[in-house]
């Protein structure tokens, strides 16, 4: 099917698919540790900047 190369061809599929598996796990990984982050700060009392005022005004 791919001839003699097929052995590069196949380990250059797998490397692709690897990273991309790699990074997708990376960026869970990373959304669910800066929502905890911010889970954190937010119950010390540190609130966002987009975050309405009282008086419904941004800071």
């Amino acid at each position: 099917m791919f001839g003699t190369h097929a052995g590069f061809i196949l380990a250059a599929y797998g490397i692709a698919i690897l990273v991309v598996v790699v990074l997708f796990v990376w960026i869970v990984v990373d959304g669910r540790s800066q929502r905890r982050q911010l889970a954190e700060l937010e119950a010390r009392g540190v609130r966002r900047r987009s975050a309405a005022t009282s008086e419904g005004d941004r800071a």
